[in-house]
């Protein structure tokens, strides 16, 4: 048994890397979906099907448990895979199965409150509202998935996302640090001139933007906080695992790299972040 990391593409490493430092002893299979990233501007059917086909090879290879690293996939494809494949699928192979996402334990951590909450709807009228600025692909940003489900939990907590189309594409290609900078510069920026004022916390919204945060913060003013959605699915994951130990993986800290795309070492930037040489085995 293994824990299975999918994503389109390097981005989900940043989460990945989180679970291998909160689970040394874990084993771990992590899919890498490059032959068709980003998934930021496909239609959702396609994001979907996508998705699906990640956590059959997942599965494939012996995860018992799947974590989406991919915010437009947990979004987009999740509910919709939990709820009209997954039941099947674990009757027809006889498995414990199951795949979990990146957008709860970040709305957990941007609200401070659980998932079950709801915000008492009262017709009071809110004096003081924070501005949560998320920063995401096309994809989770017309989904409005943080929008809606923050608006649920929290009345005083308001929600501005920016989409940045190019961004994630330009990690996984290895851009320079000018480049990446400028761009998400324009973004900050952007996000800024649409509310008025810099936000008072921002998520980074797109697993890829983890390996660049440095770079966010030194285009946000200093000190805005940000919330690490490594950190935070790695939390959620500890206590989901604590109630369903039947999803425990092995103890031999196995590490496994595939990917649909080109096999071989990753680029330059991946590599830093990493914090050392990384190689992707074919899917």
């Amino acid at each position: 048994m293994s824990i299975g990391v999918f994503d389109s593409g390097v981005g989900g490493l940043s989460v990945h890397r989180a679970l291998v430092e909160r689970f040394p002893a874990a084993d771990f299979v992590y899919l890498a979906d490059q032959a068709n990233a980003p998934y930021g501007g496909r239609p959702g059917e396609e994001i979907v099907d996508l998705t699906r086909a990640g956590c059959i090879r997942l599965f494939d290879e012996g995860a018992s448990l799947v974590v989406l690293a991919c915010n437009t996939a947990s979004a987009i494809a999740l509910r919709r895979l939990q709820q009209t494949w997954l039941p099947g699928y674990r009757r027809e192979t006889g498995r414990t199965l199951n795949v979990l996402g990146i957008i709860v334990p970040t709305i957990e951590a941007a609200t401070g409150l659980p998932w079950e909450h709801e915000a008492e709807r009262r017709g009071e009228q809110v004096t003081k509202v924070d501005v949560l600025g998320v920063f995401s692909t096309p994809g989770t940003a017309s989904s409005r998935v943080f929008e809606i489900e923050i608006d649920k939990r929290k009345q005083d907590l308001a929600v501005f996302s920016e989409p940045c189309p190019n961004l994630a594409r330009m990690i996984e290609e290895g851009a320079g640090q000018a480049v990446l900078a400028t761009e998400i510069a324009g973004h900050v920026d952007a996000l800024r001139r649409r509310i008025g004022r810099h936000p008072d916390r921002a998520v980074l919204g797109c697993t890829h933007y983890e390996i660049v945060a440095d770079l966010f913060r030194a285009a946000l003013p200093p000190g805005t906080p940000l919330i690490h959605q490594p950190d935070a699915t790695a939390e959620a994951l500890g206590r989901y695992l604590e109630r369903h130990p039947e999803y425990m993986a092995g103890g031999t800290g196995q590490r496994q790299f595939l990917t649909t795309g080109t096999p071989g070492p990753q680029n330059g930037l991946v590599a830093t972040f990493w914090g050392g040489p990384l190689r992707f085995d074919p899917a």
